[in-house]
C-alpha cells in the first residue's frame, strides 16, 4: 500500500493509452477514431436524424465537456467508446499554476495521476475531475465536485483518510466503483449481449434443433391419436411421467444422439417439454392446419357449420365446421376451429366465428350456407345467428342440421310408442344388473360365444379371414 492506503491492484489505467507530457500552451492532439465524419453533431442530435458523429472533434478538456447526460439517448454509448479509447485527459506540464490557501502556496501535482489512474486534469480550469464518474454519473442524481465544477483544494489532497480522492472512491458499492465497473463492462466487447450470443456453437445450434424436433414428433403423434400429453407426475423420481416424456424417453432409448440430449442431459433452460412449450407448438400446428384448409378453399365458397357445448369444466365452446368443394371438384368437410365463448347470444357467436374467419382472410361475403341446430338463438328468423349471417350476405341459406332432426324425429317418435320406453326401461336394468356382477358379465359372454360360433356354422353369420 502507498501513503494514501491504496492497494496495488490492477488499476483502471490498464484500460486507457497513457498520455504524454504536453506545455500548458499546447494541447494534446486528438486520437484518430476511425469513423467516418461529415459534420458535427450537438447534445440535442442524434444519428437517427441522418448526421454522422465527428470523434475528432470531442472536447478533451474536462471542464470544457459537454455533458453526457445532454446527448442524445441513441449516441452517449458511442460517444462513451470514444472517450474510453482516447482514456482521461492527463496532461503532464512542465509547471502547474500555483494557487494560494491562507498564506500557503499549492498546486496540482503529476505524480497524482499514478495514484488515481482515473483522475482528469482541466488546464483551463486548474481543476481535477473523475474520468468514469463523467461517462456513467446517473443524471438523476446530484453531481458530486469531481463531474461538474472540478476539485482544486490541493492543501486536502495530503490529508491521510481524509483526503477527498479516497473518500471521492468511497466503498464497493459506491456510485464511483459503480461507474469504474461499468467503464471496464464496456471496454471488454467480449462481454457484449451481440458476442456471447455469436459465441455459441454449431454443435449447440444442432443439439436445441434435435431436442425441438423430438418433442414436435411426440406432440404431432399424441394430437394425432388423440391422448392426452401431461401426466399427474413428471418430476424425475415419478415412474410415469405422463404420455409426452415417456414417449421422448422412448425416442432416446431408440437413438443414442438423441438420449445424449434430451430431458436430464439437456440444459435446464433448453429441455422444450414444458406445458407452455407443448401449448406453443400445438398452437404452431393448428395454424398450419388452418392454413392449409383456407388453400384448399381458395377462391371459392363456402358453408358453415356451428354447434356449442359446454365442456367438463363448464366452459361455453364453440366448434366450427367449414364445407366447399374443393379444386378437384370433391366436397370436403374440415373442422376449423374451437372458440371459448363467453354466452350463447346469437350476436356473441356472430362476433366470434366472424373474428376466426378473419384471421385467415376468409370473408363473410363468401358464406353460401348455414347449418345449425333448431335453437332459438340459431335459427330464429329475426334475431337468430342465422338471420343476422343473413343480413351480411343475402345467400347465405340456412339448413337445418340433419344430425339434429333425426335425434328430433327418434325423440318424438319414440314419445308416442309404450313398447320403446319398455325397451329401455329393461335395457338399464339389464345392464345394471350385469354390470356390478364379473361372475355374470363372465357368463353373458360365454354364452354370446356360443350363440356365434353356432350361427356361423349354420351359415346365419359369415366370418373374415386374417391375413
Amino acid at each position: 500500500m502507498d501513503r494514501h492506503g491504496s492497494k496495488r491492484t490492477k488499476t483502471i489505467l490498464s484500460f486507457f493509452k497513457s498520455s504524454e507530457e504536453t506545455s500548458i500552451s499546447d494541447k494534446p492532439s486528438t486520437p484518430v477514431v476511425e469513423v467516418s465524419t461529415h459534420e458535427e453533431v450537438g447534445p440535442s442530435q442524434s444519428p437517427s436524424q441522418g448526421v454522422e458523429i465527428n470523434y475528432n472533434s470531442l472536447e478533451r478538456d474536462p471542464g470544457l465537456r459537454t455533458p453526457i447526460r445532454e446527448y442524445s439517448v441513441n449516441v452517449r454509448d458511442d460517444i462513451r467508446r470514444a472517450y474510453i479509447k482516447m482514456g482521461p485527459y492527463q496532461p503532464r506540464l512542465a509547471e502547474y499554476p500555483r494557487s494560494q490557501f491562507g498564506i500557503q502556496y499549492r498546486r496540482f501535482q503529476s505524480k497524482w495521476f499514478k495514484t488515481f489512474p482515473w483522475m482528469e486534469y482541466s488546464p483551463e480550469k486548474d481543476a481535477v475531475f473523475c474520468f468514469p464518474c463523467y461517462l456513467f454519473e446517473n443524471g438523476n442524481k446530484p453531481q458530486c465536485t469531481l463531474t461538474k465544477e472540478g476539485f482544486r483544494c490541493w492543501k486536502r489532497v495530503n490529508d491521510g483518510a481524509n483526503c477527498p480522492f479516497l473518500t471521492h472512491i468511497g466503498s464497493i458499492n459506491s456510485p464511483h466503483r459503480k461507474s469504474v465497473k461499468s467503464v471496464e463492462d464496456l471496454s471488454n466487447v467480449t462481454r457484449h449481449i451481440d458476442k456471447a450470443i455469436n459465441v455459441q456453437t454449431s454443435e449447440d445450434v444442432w443439439k436445441n434443433r434435435l431436442r425441438l424436433m423430438v418433442t414436435t414428433e411426440a406432440i404431432r403423434w399424441l394430437s394425432l391419436q388423440g391422448c392426452a400429453f401431461r401426466g399427474h407426475r413428471e418430476d424425475s423420481t415419478s415412474k410415469n411421467r405422463g404420455n409426452l416424456i415417456e414417449m421422448v424417453k422412448l425416442l432416446g432409448r431408440l437413438n443414442v444422439n438423441i438420449e445424449d440430449v434430451i430431458l436430464d442431459n439437456a440444459p435446464r433452460n433448453a429441455t422444450y417439454t414444458s406445458p407452455k412449450i407443448q401449448k406453443e407448438i400445438l398452437q404452431i400446428m393448428a395454424n398450419m392446419v388452418r392454413n392449409k384448409i383456407r388453400e384448399e378453399i381458395g377462391d371459392g365458397k363456402f358453408c358453415l357449420l356451428v354447434d356449442e357445448a359446454k365442456d367438463s369444466s363448464s366452459k361455453e365452446e364453440m366448434a366450427i365446421v367449414l364445407r366447399f368443394v374443393d379444386g378437384q371438384g370433391s366436397v370436403k368437410e374440415r373442422f376449423f376451429d374451437i372458440v371459448e365463448v363467453e354466452n350463447t347470444v346469437a350476436s356473441t357467436l356472430k362476433k366470434s366465428i366472424c373474428n376466426s374467419l378473419a384471421r385467415y382472410n376468409l370473408p363473410i361475403d363468401d358464406l353460401r350456407g348455414q347449418g345449425y341446430d333448431g335453437a332459438s338463438n340459431m335459427r330464429g328468423a329475426l334475431n337468430g345467428l342465422q338471420a343476422l349471417f343473413r343480413r351480411d350476405c343475402p345467400y347465405a341459406y340456412f339448413v337445418h342440421c340433419f344430425a339434429h332432426r333425426l335425434q328430433l324425429a327418434l325423440v318424438a317418435a319414440s314419445k308416442k310408442e309404450p313398447s320403446i320406453w319398455v325397451f329401455f326401461l329393461k335395457m338399464t336394468s339389464i345392464v345394471n344388473l350385469i354390470g356390478s356382477s364379473p361372475k355374470r358379465l363372465a357368463e353373458l359372454q360365454a354364452f354370446q360365444a356360443m350363440d356365434i360360433a353356432r350361427m356361423v356354422a349354420s351359415g346365419e353369420r359369415e366370418t373374415r379371414e386374417r391375413s
